[in-house]
């Protein structure tokens, strides 16, 4: 990190000329040539449009692969892994590639981002100002929830150590920013959009009222997660951030838009065929009927026509996670498993707009406060339902019927055995789940938990990874398979790595303030930690 703030003003720099071609990574320019002093109002809205486009992994397949695919994908259990030489679907925190995805976050990301807050703060310009640091909360708080504590406030200072804010203190200034930005959005609601970023703007095209929207939904997500380590904290949160609007119709949802300059990088990755949806995944949607399965997947090359439900055709096969690397050396887990909806492996294509956050995810974060007792606009039931209703609308399901002609939300199946493993064809795995999608009222609050986060893992798919993975930690549903083999020694197969560990370069060029760091987890840099909010017995 400290090669990084040495220099950052060079890296701004080329981010603002970068702005202006498609061929960033291949410009030869002399960055001595160009100061910051030297950009002004009219380049604002190309900084901003970098800031967000590579916070969301467009055109950046191996940044997007390396810590989103090989770790947020597996560890929610979207995906398997069919490479033999990818252990992270075996629980190994392969060192290279957190380097290397976390450098280019800072590297590549987090720059524009300091830059269009700070030029905005100094330039009289507090709408952009608000927008660009909800942009930054959500920007940081994904990496701050996979490793409990990383740089973040002084982030860009020149400083040649970089302190480590731990998770409390990152959430304190979460809470805080979103707080402070969303006022300042509301109280400027009749301008409409913001002129500087209108035609840059690839989520909202400035719309002030949407980006409000997106500030108090982020805020109602990192209250939920504190619900455990502090329920009065996550209760005021969450009733303030539902009290000031969330996000609570699909034409309201953030999603980056793409083109083939800045495409959604599944398209690339895919392309490689080295992962397939996941055992899990089939268990749940085949149980469920869920038609949101045709657009999440393809069928399955060579599927397994013995184990589909009684009078439907469920050619969408998964695999299990962690397989060991001799079952898949010579073994057609890509013909036999399902790849990704073609939306997504198209290579060259620009692919579907990146999901940020959505309708469905602000319904079910309510639902879950209303669990709580907490003023969230309605009962539990609901706000579940409306959930389910607000993800099918946004993939055109709109009648809410399942694959076999029956209304789904009132439907009582449950998830389903996904048959046998390559791995293992003369064993039936069994299900681990068995809540039905119908709301049960008269259950338990813990069986109603896992019905809504069980739809909310459906619905973070696929862009949500890594909130998928941070909410399994959180409350320990969906109730998803173990793995077949970890091979890291700290973590079994029947549980989930905890957290990432540091990066191996921040111990030499920053080790000062990574030991400070390791301290303020409360126990030993490695994927067994508990980060703060992990607090469910």
């Amino acid at each position: 990190m400290k090669n990084l703030l040495k220099f950052i003003s060079v890296l701004l720099v080329a981010v603002f000329l970068g702005a202006c071609t498609k061929n960033f990574d291949e410009i030869n320019t002399n960055p001595k040539a160009i100061t910051l002093a030297s950009l002004d109002k009219s380049s604002y809205g190309l900084v901003a449009k970098r800031a967000i486009v590579y916070t969301t992994y467009l055109r950046n397949s191996s940044g997007m692969q390396t810590y989103h695919s090989l770790f947020g994908d597996v560890y929610a259990n979207y995906f398997a892994t069919t490479h033999p030489n990818f252990l992270s679907d075996r629980y190994v925190l392969v060192g290279s590639w957190l380097n290397g995805s976390l450098r280019s976050f800072y590297q590549n990301a987090a720059p524009p981002i300091k830059y269009c807050v700070d030029f905005a703060a100094n330039n009289d310009m507090p709408v952009e100002e608000a927008i660009m640091k909800i942009w930054r909360v959500n920007a940081f708080a994904k990496y701050a929830d996979s490793y409990g504590a990383i740089p973040y406030t002084s982030f860009g200072n020149m400083e040649k150590s970089v302190p480590y804010d731990q998770l409390p203190a990152l959430y304190a200034s979460f809470f805080t920013e979103l707080d402070a930005a969303v006022d300042v959005l509301k109280a400027n609601l009749s301008l409409g959009t913001s002129a500087p970023m209108a035609a840059f703007d690839d989520v909202y095209k400035g719309s002030i009222a949407k980006w409000a929207k997106l500030g108090s939904s982020l805020r109602l997500r990192l209250a939920l997660h504190c619900k455990y380590v502090d329920a009065g904290l996550a209760k005021t949160q969450a009733e303030a951030a539902v009290a000031d609007g969330v996000i609570e119709s699909p034409a309201d949802n953030a999603k980056v838009a793409t083109s083939v300059d800045w495409f959604n990088a599944y398209c690339t990755i895919t392309s490689w065929m080295e992962f397939r949806m996941s055992s899990d995944m089939e268990s749940i949607m085949k149980g469920y009927l869920d038609p949101r399965v045709q657009s999440y997947f393809q069928v399955a090359q060579n599927p397994d026509k013995t184990d589909d439900p009684s009078g439907v055709v469920f050619d969408f096969e998964g695999m299990r996670n962690g397989q060991t690397k001799s079952n898949r050396q010579g073994l057609s887990f890509n013909q036999s498993s399902s790849d990704m909806h073609k939306n997504w492996v198209t290579l060259g294509a620009a692919g579907p707009a990146w999901r940020v956050m959505g309708a469905d995810e602000s319904y079910f974060l309510r639902a879950e406060g209303a669990l709580e007792g907490w003023a969230m606009g309605g009962t539990a039931q609901e706000l579940y339902e409306k959930g389910i209703k607000a993800s099918f609308d946004e993939w055109g399901y709109t009648d809410y019927l399942n694959l076999a002609g029956e209304d789904y939300i009132t439907s009582t199946r449950i998830p389903a055995s996904p048959g046998t493993d390559l791995s293992d064809p003369g064993t039936v795995i069994q299900p681990v789940s068995t809540v039905p999608v119908a709301f049960q009222a008269s259950a338990d609050k813990e069986t109603q938990l896992e019905q809504i986060i069980t739809q909310k893992w459906i619905g973070l798919y696929p862009e949500n990874s890594h909130e998928a993975w941070t909410v399994r930690r959180i409350t320990k549903y969906p109730k998803l398979l173990p793995r077949l083999e970890s091979e890291e020694p700290l973590i079994s197969a029947t549980s989930l790595p905890t957290r990432l560990t540091f990066i191996t370069s921040e111990y030499t060029d920053n080790a000062a303030e990574v030991q400070k760091a390791v301290t303020g987890l409360g126990g030993p840099d490695n994927g067994v930690t508990k980060l703060w909010w992990d607090k469910k017995p």
